[in-house]
């Protein structure tokens, strides 16, 4: 597996956006929530991820970039442990809700946190 983040793999249709957040289940560990639901999507991977940051948080746009550049950067480096996990399609939104910002290695292990949740919440759901 090549731990790229290409443009098939990132959320894009407004209609899947808009469907994410009136279905979409939450998981939320400080500074990071998860809205994500499973469902069929137009990509060849079994996860489509997108990211965003408020601007009420964050005003400038320079800092809501970098902050999706991290929290993206996190994300690819760990994607593995949810592909290998994963037989259905999923579509997710990580949200970051801290009003400063973190360290890339905070924010590192915080993902890593949400996805391992995100797995359990997954494995729990199939077996029920």
């Amino acid at each position: 597996m090549k731990f790229t983040l290409g443009k098939d793999e990132r959320l894009k249709s407004r209609k899947l956006i808009g469907r994410l957040y009136t279905e979409g289940k939450t998981i939320k560990t400080f500074p990071l929530r998860m809205v994500y639901i499973q469902t069929e999507h137009t990509s060849d991977y079994p996860v489509q991820v997108g990211v965003s940051v408020p601007k009420r948080n964050f005003k400038k746009a320079v800092d809501r970039n970098r902050i999706k550049r991290l929290l993206r950067e996190s994300y690819r480096k760990q994607k593995f442990t949810v592909y290998d996990n994963v037989d259905k399609p999923y579509v997710f939104m990580i949200s970051y809700l801290a009003k400063d910002e973190w360290k890339y290695d905070d924010i590192d292990k915080k993902m890593s946190k949400l996805l391992s949740i995100f797995m359990n919440e997954i494995l729990t759901n199939e077996q029920e």
